[in-house]
């Protein structure tokens, strides 16, 4: 009876750590730099810090405006005062008023 005799070849044993090895570092490359990788996720949270700032500092704004809009409500000034921050917003005076400027220095 004749038998087949086959030498072992080197290529064969490394074939399927090589596949292996393909896949791991394909995976390894896309968590890192994919979409949904550490980069990507960074980066989010830089993008999140930035919008929280100005978030922040709309609300402040907005609260500021409303305290401003509370004082200016009938029950806490006089009518005249009223008067006075509306034409001062508008840019309008009476033909009887003098004007004086003051200089804000901040």
């Amino acid at each position: 009876m004749w038998t087949r005799h086959h030498k072992s070849r080197i290529y064969g044993r490394l074939v399927v750590p090589a596949i292996a090895a393909c896949f791991m570092s394909y995976f390894i490359y896309h968590s890192i730099h994919g979409d949904y990788g550490l980069i990507a996720g960074e980066r989010f949270e830089q993008h999140k810090a930035l919008n929280e700032r100005k978030l922040q500092k709309l609300v402040a704004e907005r609260e500021e405006m409303e305290r401003h809009v509370k004082m200016l409500s009938d029950g806490s000034l006089m009518k005249d005062a009223i008067d006075e921050q509306a034409r001062y917003a508008l840019n309008l005076l009476r033909p009887d008023e003098i004007v004086i400027f003051e200089r804000h220095l901040q």
